[in-house]
């Protein structure tokens, strides 16, 4: 499978809303959105982020990310991580971490890297450490049935 980034375009917005399978994966990728996730909800906070990124493979859209937090010389944040259910396992969420992360390095000159994670998500747990991540801080929450959920945040300093 060869991967390709590029910013994100309006007739992007329509496939990313379908990657979220069910109301959890939602609130992963995005816990303040409403599922099912809207071309509205999506775009609105598109206008709201940094560096709105989608991978490619062919000519299908299969993953998206973006930066909430970008501040030059300092902290870059990745979030609304998501990949489509056929591309899951083949290296996408791998390719757009990396993608992102570079891009806080080299374009913002960010001395960190840093991606949240709730704990019931245990692809991101296990992947984000192998990308370099470092958990720092946990942050309690309420899961979507009003559960005590963990946030877990971590970092990757500049190389």
């Amino acid at each position: 499978m060869i991967l390709r980034h590029r910013p994100v375009k309006a007739d992007d917005i329509k496939t990313i809303c379908s990657f979220p399978l069910d109301a959890q994966e939602l609130f992963y990728m995005f816990p303040k959105a409403q599922y099912p996730l809207t071309e509205a909800q999506l775009s609105n906070a598109i206008t709201q982020r940094f560096d709105s990124t989608v991978v490619e493979t062919g000519n299908s859209v299969v993953g998206f990310a973006n930066f909430y937090r970008a501040e030059t010389g300092g902290v870059c944040c990745i979030g609304n991580v998501i990949v489509a259910q056929e591309a899951r396992g083949k290296g996408v969420a791998t390719f757009i971490v990396e993608t992102m992360t570079a891009l806080a390095f080299n374009r913002y000159d960010a001395t960190e890297v840093q991606i949240s994670c709730f704990n019931e998500n245990t692809a991101g747990l296990l992947l984000y450490p192998k990308l370099g991540f470092l958990p720092f801080a946990v942050e309690e929450r309420s899961s979507l049935d009003s559960r005590r959920s963990a946030l877990i945040h971590m970092t990757r300093k500049v190389p």
